[in-house]
């Protein structure tokens, strides 16, 4: 083994660079002092007079929080491999000898931005940078949403019964401990997915109805460049289509139509869509008890080839990302989908960059 050198970081870092460190090329494209003016409103730290350690930087704190996101890693896991990798260190500005954040510390920083309600700010302030770089909303949007799981909880039809009606469980009231590891936001509701091909090759009649218990993560993508332009956080039994009526559209997209499933068909829905302007581009429903008339069924296939485009999306969340909430409550659930729509929006953002640089 030779003996270490003064140069040796350096060439190791050379190297990282060399095989494609993507958080290098998040430096170089995603600005995130554009971020501090939310973090520092949301955080509203003392001015230091009364003494104490200073707090880390919010800029670092929350580009450890996008390390977290694209990696799904625990605060404790986080913390470790800040310290472990090379990389982690390059992009967060910090040298072997510079002090790193703790687990604790990740999850207080991540806590006070939740309970401040600044994920939302932080969503709409690298929205406007993409819009700035060019990259407006444009030829229509696409709407769709995706359950997204937390821990199960398990809980006595009488619980259940109590959460439903918005009630606290009376056992609970006086078990704080308890209390705080109750989820009450998260529901219960059937994930239904195709029947798959039996070994005879027959294929059974009925769908597989799945139980699910955890959140919904409902988008809207344009159809142009598929950044993600509004969403919002629901428990998973929600309705997708109520959400159309409750700011998921964008109004400043630069084309009227709007593409989604049958989820989201209904009288309600495309009587506010003509009133807002938009022109419906939703699948249309198969009549009841009837087989489906032939137009429709190459309508609907035309809209499929627009609509699968925001599919990607959550493939890209939950296989890059594994999306996943492991907090208690819709608030930090929020956090966690707002945080992986931003770092999304950020993989995409490098990802027409590149392209746009080699063209």
């Amino acid at each position: 083994m030779k003996q270490p050198g003064f140069f040796d970081v350096e060439e190791r870092l050379a190297r990282l660079s060399g095989l494609g460190d993507q958080l290098e090329a998040f430096s170089r494209t995603v600005d995130f002092e554009v971020f501090r003016p939310d973090l520092e409103k949301a955080l509203a730290y003392s001015d230091g007079s009364k003494g104490g350690r200073p707090p880390f930087d919010p800029v670092l704190m929350f580009k450890i929080l996008v390390i977290q996101t694209l990696n799904n890693l625990s605060d404790e896991r986080t913390e470790y491999l800040i310290n472990d990798r090379l990389s982690f260190m390059r992009f967060l500005g910090l040298g072997l000898s510079d002090r790193v954040p703790d687990a604790k510390t990740v999850w207080l920083f991540r806590e006070r931005l939740a309970q401040a309600g600044a994920i939302e700010r932080l969503f709409e302030r690298f929205d406007a940078t993409l819009r700035t770089a060019g990259y407006l909303p444009m030829a229509g949007q696409i709407l769709d949403a995706t359950l997204v799981a937390a821990p199960k909880q398990r809980n006595t039809n009488a619980e259940k019964a109590d959460l439903r009606a918005g009630r606290i469980p009376e056992d609970w009231q006086d078990k704080p401990a308890k209390l705080s590891h109750k989820d009450r936001h998260a529901r219960w509701t059937l994930k239904f997915t195709k029947a798959k091909r039996q070994d005879d090759g027959t294929i059974p009649a009925t769908d597989l109805a799945i139980p699910f218990f955890g959140y919904k993560s409902h988008i809207s993508i344009d159809r142009k460049y598929r950044f993600i332009r509004k969403w919002k956080t629901t428990d998973a039994a929600a309705s997708d289509g109520a959400r159309l009526r409750e700011g998921l559209l964008d109004k400043t997209n630069t084309a009227s139509s709007v593409w989604a499933d049958t989820a989201y068909r209904s009288k309600a829905n495309e009587d506010f869509m003509d009133k807002q302007g938009f022109v419906s581009k939703v699948h249309r429903k198969k009549p009841h008890l009837k087989p489906m008339p032939r137009h429709i069924q190459k309508s609907n296939a035309g809209k499929s080839v627009v609509r699968s485009r925001v599919e990607h999306v959550f493939a890209d969340q939950k296989s890059q990302m594994g999306l996943f909430v492991r907090t208690v409550g819709i608030t930090r659930a929020a956090m966690r989908i707002g945080l992986a729509n931003i770092v999304y929006n950020m993989r995409r953002f490098l990802f027409l960059e590149r392209l746009n640089a080699s063209a």
